[in-house]
């Protein structure tokens, strides 16, 4: 008799951490999707810096701004305040034309957003 409240209770807790598991891994998508967004937007600025476009590395840079800020509410990470910080610093270098500059701090803003997830 005891064994099988035993082998109850176990049944019962795994069931528990199956169904758990995913409600907090979409509440942790959830939390995470402007850092999602500022990558994507910030792999775009590279993408556009690397062909020399320096106009559309500010957008697109800027968008991944908009989207870390937000994200700065909820994530807590020190990658996120460097990406941030890199996002600016390739915003002002595109801004002077400076697209090759630009695009080395959109690639650093990648690196450390990735981290930030």
């Amino acid at each position: 008799m005891h064994s099988k409240m035993l082998r109850g209770g176990l049944v019962a807790g795994v069931m528990a951490a199956l169904i758990g598991a995913p409600l907090t891994g979409s509440v942790a998508f959830a939390m995470n999707k402007h850092v999602s967004e500022a990558v994507e937007h910030a792999k775009e600025a590279v993408s556009h810096g690397k062909q020399g476009h320096a106009d559309a590395v500010v957008k697109h840079a800027e968008g991944a701004l908009q989207h870390a800020q937000g994200a700065a509410t909820e994530v807590k990470s020190p990658h996120l305040g460097e990406g941030i910080t890199h996002l600016k610093a390739a915003i002002e270098h595109g801004k002077a034309g400076h697209a090759d500059v630009a695009t080395k701090h959109a690639e650093e803003a990648v690196a450390h957003l990735s981290e930030a997830k």
